[in-house]
């Protein structure tokens, strides 16, 4: 299956380029794989040069996740860290992501110098 990189989620998410989007569509229509990696640069793209709040970011991450034609990596994980970033929006979405990855793995506590990541249940501070 092929993937997709960052920029083709940000114009499925954002549409703010009708030439660009209707190229993204066409690429996904055939059904494409998200790494987490293209999520979270993606959520810091939206915040950081589209200034969207964290619901819309979350709403966005789950039209990626509800999304027909896109497969996202473990879905799981990525739904977890949704709803672990609409309770903990100041944390962020990637280190909800890490956070929920490293638990799934098995491989908890997950050491941060992050006052606010160090609260979340499966992180520590260190």
């Amino acid at each position: 299956m092929r993937a997709v990189d960052t920029n083709v989620l940000v114009r499925l998410m954002t549409r703010d380029d009708v030439k660009q989007v209707a190229v993204a569509e066409a690429f996904v229509a055939k059904g494409a794989w998200v790494p987490h990696l293209a999520i979270a640069e993606a959520t810091w793209v939206l915040g950081s040069v589209y200034d969207r709040d964290p619901e819309a970011i979350a709403t966005a991450i789950e039209m990626l996740l509800s999304h027909e034609h896109l497969t996202v990596q473990d879905t799981e994980a990525v739904a977890a860290a949704v709803a672990l970033f609409r309770q903990q929006p100041k944390v962020g979405f990637s280190d909800c992501l890490m956070v929920e990855v490293a638990r799934k793995a098995g491989h908890t506590p997950l050491g941060t110098f992050d006052r606010d990541l160090g609260k979340i249940d499966g992180a520590q501070r260190l």
